[in-house]
């Protein structure tokens, strides 16, 4: 069902070992990566990509591949620096934290005490924010931004194109991903910290961690091994469409390294970022209004991937995909960034290199205790950018789905009790006229038409 609801933005092969750490051990998972990359720089589906996979002290794998210039045929530099887009927002989270700690805010005051913004007398806490719970409209499914984008304003006028639009939840009510939340967050830092965000950010994280290598993007800034973003088309590879870095602000505009993110993947998990309660805080998931739990936290999901305890995130950005991925039990980090938008990103060779390393355990069911036939209908409501609606059939042993207005169908079969399926990752719940989807980065509530 995920692949049906949330949709986010060479002629030859030549690969770069940026570091010299091939044994016996290690050569399988290196040979399984030159494969899995190389064939998709050859086939024209990525420029290129930068990897590390990290466990239990050992760097198991850390390449680049393909190309940083594609027009200059220049191969993908050791340290190639990317857009990681959303996964700025576990930095942002981080920096709110390091605010909260200080006792310059707490994470149930209401964000309006910092930034003038007229929510028409509802309460939206800074907590909200940080999980997405707010209900405030995402700038990014905003049509009018897109106009915006293309130049420098402001900051101030987003802020009063998003206060202008309705709400599309009352706040604790669902979890929609949300960009505005986050770029509040960054005015909220400036304005609490008196400095920029990438000052703030500069001053508490990337110098005493020694990440020389992140920082704010630019899209006019010389910057030695950044690297050209593309997008992908059926026809070849395209230059990614330009976007100015005013917008993504503490959303999405950090760049980094795949060795500065795991830097700062290991000092956030070891505590030397954040103290033990803290860190608690930043990676606990929370609940909405009616007590359904969460899977994500703060500018991080945390959940079991198919058995296996996972604090991820993800990002994308015009011309740049990113995944960085902490399996706490196997003690495994897995950082990839691509330099191509496409069906090919950085999520999908995550999964390639970690399902060689981890036992992917699918959810096993129960039998049906529930009448289906009672479940068949038609259910509407807000998802991430537009409304949907989804028909639910009938099966004698399961429930099929499908969005209205499109062709393929969806079969539920895999039932865990309690009117619940489980479709992969994602959890679906239908009782009393509500069909409840818990997608991790998204917690949709649709309603019997």
């Amino acid at each position: 069902m995920k692949s049906h609801w949330i949709l986010f933005a060479a002629a030859c092969s030549f690969l770069i070992t940026c570091e010299n750490v091939g044994n016996d051990n290690n050569s399988s998972l290196q040979t399984f990566a030159d494969s899995i990359f190389n064939v998709h720089v050859d086939s024209s589906n990525i420029a290129g990509a930068s990897v590390i996979v990290f466990q239990q002290g050992k760097m198991l794998l850390n390449k680049s591949y393909g190309y940083a210039s594609l027009e200059l045929s220049v191969p993908m530099p050791e340290d190639a620096s990317f857009e990681i887009g959303s996964v700025t927002k576990q930095f942002t989270a981080a920096a709110i934290l390091k605010l909260v700690e200080a006792g310059k805010l707490s994470l149930e005051d209401d964000f309006t005490q910092y930034i003038d913004f007229d929510t028409k007398g509802r309460k939206v806490t800074i907590n909200q924010l940080l999980n997405h719970t707010s209900g405030i409209s995402s700038y990014t499914e905003i049509r009018e931004f897109w106009d915006l984008s293309l130049h420098e304003y402001e900051r101030d006028s987003l802020v009063r194109l998003v206060e202008q639009k309705d709400f599309l939840f009352e706040p604790g009510e669902a979890l929609i991903y949300n960009n505005s939340g986050y770029f509040l967050l960054g005015l909220i830092i400036e304005k609490l910290s008196e400095m920029t965000y990438e000052e703030y950010l500069s001053e508490q994280i990337f110098k005493p961690l020694g990440m020389n290598n992140t920082y704010y993007c630019s899209t006019s800034k010389v910057v030695k091994n950044k690297v050209y973003g593309y997008g992908y088309s059926p026809e070849g590879l395209r230059q990614k469409s330009y976007l100015d870095h005013t917008w993504p602000f503490s959303a999405g505009s950090l760049c980094s390294t795949a060795s500065d993110l795991i830097t700062w993947m290991q000092a956030l998990h070891s505590g030397e970022v954040l103290n033990e309660e803290f860190y608690s805080a930043l990676i606990t998931p929370g609940a909405l209004n009616d007590g359904s739990q969460l899977r994500y936290a703060m500018g991080l999901s945390n959940f079991s991937n198919y058995g296996n305890p996972t604090i991820s995130h993800g990002g994308g950005i015009n011309g740049f995909l990113s995944a960085t991925r902490y399996h706490p039990e196997a003690d495994l980090y897995v950082v990839c960034l691509v330099n191509t938008t496409g069906p090919q990103g950085a999520g999908f060779f995550a999964n390639q290199l970690t399902w060689r390393l981890l036992t992917k355990n699918e959810r096993e069911g129960v039998d049906l205790d529930i009448d289906t036939n009672s479940l068949v209908g038609t259910y509407t409501g807000q998802v991430r950018g537009r409304i949907i609606s989804v028909e639910v059939g009938a099966l004698p042993d399961a429930i099929t789905t499908s969005i209205v207005g499109r062709d393929d169908v969806d079969t539920l079969s895999t039932y865990i009790g309690d009117n619940t399926w489980v479709d992969g990752n994602d959890i679906i719940k239908i009782e009393n006229g509500e069909y409840r989807a818990d997608q991790i980065g998204g917690y949709y509530i649709l309603r019997q038409d």
